[in-house]
């Protein structure tokens, strides 16, 4: 909850709407403590915080708690709080949603693992009917889903609130990805690319399971002083920083039909910013960045085609700078302000 920004814009909206908002999530050691909001959160301290028994446990914590609370609506974010929801919501015959932020089953993390791989598909095959309604990040996935269980899914795309873009002439010398940093989303290659661009700084926002190797691979390409990790920002942060930036990446590598058809939020993130994209070549990322022209197609899987591209970007300011204003016209029609139109529409059965 630190920094999952599609779940704040929807409990805000849910808010709006008249709904008396609980988010249940856990707490990490680690975690941060959390702002005032306009809705309550509920964090669980578990018994595992990875793995089958993390989820298992966590399911069964969501599913305990709606037993013993009393609700009228539950909503669950993504495959992985799917179970304890329907099983609650089914026992006190109470409305269900779907939000799938991603297509899980087809994450990079599940690819080799055939056993957990059924597990999941399982689950949702078990349970996807049971929400009255679902909805989904981008058309790809919710053709998807819609072709394969005979649903009728509904798109809310990962667009971020309106916000006062800063003019291109105060840039710094920041190249930034914001993000997960998981298996296949191609920071490996922003890391190495990084040789190539010494008055230049690789700002890494964000936090993931691949943390520690990540750093490794900086230190020993002696980038250290050039590639800096910051963790998990909040919301205004990272705008703030991402405001700062020269270029926004998304270049997520790799099969996975998850990422094939992804649409991240952090690519609507760089265009409210007014930062210049540069988006991996799948069909979702490339409708928008050549739709509105706001960057640049990377269709290559090395670092030093990645190189060679940026190079060529930072090198011809006035195209830098067309991109810019791109991003502006761009951000006055991919806000939550116009998107969330579609989730009240959701919730009020429209």
């Amino acid at each position: 909850m630190t920094n999952d920004q599609r779940v704040n814009r929807v409990c805000n909206t849910l808010c709006d709407m008249g709904f008396d908002v609980v988010v249940l999530c856990r707490r990490l050691k680690s975690s941060a403590d959390l702002e005032s909001r306009r809705y309550k959160i509920k964090r669980f301290r578990l018994l595992f915080n990875k793995g089958f028994l993390f989820y298992a446990c966590f399911n069964l914590r969501i599913f305990f708690y709606m037993l013993f609370h009393r609700c009228d609506v539950l909503l669950s974010n993504d495959l992985d709080t799917l179970l304890g929801n329907a099983l609650a919501s089914k026992l006190k015959r109470k409305k269900l949603y779907y939000d799938t932020h991603e297509l899980f089953t087809e994450l990079p993390e599940l690819q080799d693992s055939g056993f957990k791989k059924k597990v999941w598909l399982w689950i949702e095959r078990r349970y996807i009917h049971r929400p009255i309604a679902t909805y989904t990040v981008c058309n790809s996935i919710a053709n998807y889903y819609n072709e394969k269980y005979d649903l009728d899914m509904k798109v809310v795309r990962n667009l971020p609130i309106s916000k006062e873009i800063q003019p291109y002439e105060n840039r710094e010398n920041i190249l930034l990805y914001q993000g997960a940093l998981n298996m296949g989303r191609g920071i490996e290659l922003l890391i190495e690319m990084m040789k190539h661009f010494p008055d230049y700084k690789l700002y890494i926002a964000g936090k993931g399971y691949m943390d520690a190797e990540l750093k490794k691979l900086s230190a020993k390409l002696n980038l250290t002083d050039m590639v800096v990790f910051t963790g998990n920002l909040h919301f205004d942060e990272l705008h703030k920083l991402t405001s700062r930036a020269k270029i926004g990446f998304s270049v997520e590598q790799g099969e996975s039909l998850n990422y094939k058809y992804a649409l991240p939020n952090k690519v609507f993130d760089y265009i409210q910013a007014g930062t210049p994209v540069v988006c991996s070549d799948f069909p979702e990322m490339r409708a928008v960045v050549e739709g509105y022209a706001v960057g640049e197609i990377f269709a290559g899987h090395d670092a030093e085609s990645l190189a060679k591209l940026v190079k060529d970007m930072l090198d011809n300011n006035d195209k830098l700078v067309e991109y810019h204003r791109n991003c502006i016209e761009a951000s006055k029609v991919l806000n939550w302000e116009n998107e969330q139109k579609i989730l009240r529409g959701i919730y009020e059965g429209e």
